[in-house]
């Protein structure tokens, strides 16, 4: 029996965090549970909300970790734990103020460029070696303090540039789990905008 994949998507958790910019990896698995018709569950044992779906003959396990951003590896570890996830099947979705908004960027590994929830992720999996895929959200020109950004609604205009964005990397979401790693990159990678929607 084939593993599951598991795709989590970072944020904060309750009504104040619900639409910023730093829950847009929350935004991607609700995107995706409800384009797979999966309900989600709140597992208190994992600290996690989780959906079970199944895509084109691949079970998937959608979560989003309930522990705040900082403190993410403790339910993706969990998760990954119980569920006997291997490491090559887990995709974690994070928002990324260094990429603008309107981009995504997936990776097979490497570092966290700073962002808590990655480092939290990579203490408890003890390793780099998962995929991420980054949700560009931009950030104010030459603003060294970002928190009020990242914690910050997407205005009218950008929550429509989010929403084609969302669109790209579920669809980049369908790649992976159907043709792997590379040619998911090589085919979504970059802006969601019209000149490369037919990459």
């Amino acid at each position: 029996m084939e593993p599951m994949h598991l795709i989590a998507g970072l944020g904060n958790p309750g009504a104040d965090y619900a639409k910023t910019r730093h829950n847009a990896g929350f935004l991607l698995v609700e995107k995706l549970a409800a384009q797979w018709k999966a309900g989600w569950a709140n597992e208190r044992k994992f600290s996690a909300r989780l959906a079970k779906a199944e895509w084109s003959g691949h079970k998937i396990l959608l979560a989003e970790p309930q522990t705040f951003m900082n403190l993410s590896g403790e339910a993706v570890g969990a998760v990954v734990n119980f569920y006997q996830v291997p490491l090559e099947k887990v995709l974690i979705a994070v928002d990324d103020a260094d990429l603008p908004l309107g981009e995504i960027r997936l990776r097979p590994g490497g570092g966290t460029g700073g962002h808590h929830g990655l480092e939290s992720v990579t203490q408890h999996l003890g390793s780099r070696e998962y995929a991420r895929l980054r949700i560009g959200i931009g950030r104010k020109q030459a603003a060294r303090e970002i928190t009020g950004h990242v914690l910050g609604q997407f205005s009218a205009g950008e929550a429509e540039v989010l929403e084609k964005v969302l669109e790209r990397a579920a669809g980049q979401m369908e790649s992976w789990l159907a043709a792997g790693l590379q040619k998911a990159m090589s085919q979504f990678n970059g802006a969601a905008s019209p000149t490369n929607e037919d990459k």
